[in-house]
C-alpha cells in the first residue's frame, strides 16, 4: 500500500512538474519570438508610413504647408517637423536599447504589443514634450525632406539589425519597460497617428486650394 502511494505521488509530481515546465516554455520569450518576422513587420511599417506621409504632403503649396485650423493648432509643416524630431529621438533610443544586455525574461511581465498599438492610436490628445515641439523655423516641404532623410537612415539601420528586437529593452529600471519591437511600434505608429491629424487639416473648410 505504501509503495502504491509513493508511486502515485511521484507520478502526480512528475505530471505537475512537466505541466509547469511546458507552461513556462510556452511563455518563454525565446519560444514566442520569430525574429525575422518581427524585423520584417517593423521594416514594412517603417516604409509604409514613410510612403503615405510623402503621398499626403509632397505636392502641398506653401500656403497649404503653413495653414492652421486655429492659432493654437499646428500646421502640416509643424506636424512633419515634429515627426522628424521624433525620428532623431527614436534613433537614439533604439541604438542605446540594442546595445543593452539582452533581457528576454522581461517579456514575461511587460505589457503585450497590443498595449502599445492601442496607446499610440487612441483618440485622446497626447501632449508633446518640449523637446519635440516644432519651432516652425523650417519652411514647407523642407520639413518633409528632413523627415525622409532621417527615416531612410533609420530604415537602413534597421535592415542591419542582427539581434532579436524583443530580447532588448530600454529603461529596464522602470516598472513598464519596453522592448525594441515595441519602441518601433511607437515610431511607425506615431506617423499613423499624425497622418490622421494631417488629413483632418486638409479637409478643413478654409484649407487653401
Amino acid at each position: 500500500m505504501k509503495t502504491i502511494f509513493i508511486f502515485c505521488f511521484l507520478l502526480f509530481f512528475s505530471s505537475f512538474s512537466f505541466a509547469q515546465t511546458k507552461k513556462s516554455n510556452e511563455n518563454s520569450p525565446s519560444n514566442n519570438l520569430n525574429v525575422e518576422k518581427d524585423l520584417q513587420y517593423t521594416l514594412d511599417n517603417l516604409k509604409r508610413t514613410r510612403d503615405i506621409l510623402i503621398t499626403e504632403t509632397e505636392n502641398l503649396s506653401p500656403a497649404q504647408w503653413s495653414f492652421k485650423e486655429s492659432p493654437e493648432r499646428w500646421s502640416i509643416g509643424e506636424v512633419v517637423e515634429h515627426l522628424a524630431i521624433w525620428e532623431l529621438l527614436w534613433a537614439r533610443e533604439i541604438s542605446i536599447g540594442l546595445r543593452n544586455k539582452p533581457t528576454p525574461e522581461l517579456n514575461l511581465t511587460s505589457h503585450p504589443d497590443s498595449y502599445y498599438h492601442t496607446f499610440i492610436m487612441e483618440e485622446k490628445n497626447h501632449d508633446s514634450p518640449a523637446i519635440s515641439k516644432p519651432q516652425g523655423h523650417i519652411v514647407g516641404k523642407d520639413n518633409l525632406n528632413w523627415f525622409v532623410k532621417l527615416r531612410n537612415e533609420n530604415i537602413n539601420f534597421a535592415e542591419k539589425i542582427q539581434v532579436p528586437l524583443k530580447d532588448h529593452f530600454e529603461f529596464t529600471n522602470t516598472a513598464e519597460p519596453r522592448n525594441m519591437y515595441q519602441v518601433y511600434i511607437y515610431q511607425w505608429g506615431h506617423i499613423d497617428r499624425h497622418l490622421k491629424q494631417i488629413k483632418k487639416i486638409k479637409v478643413h473648410p478654409k484649407f487653401p486650394n
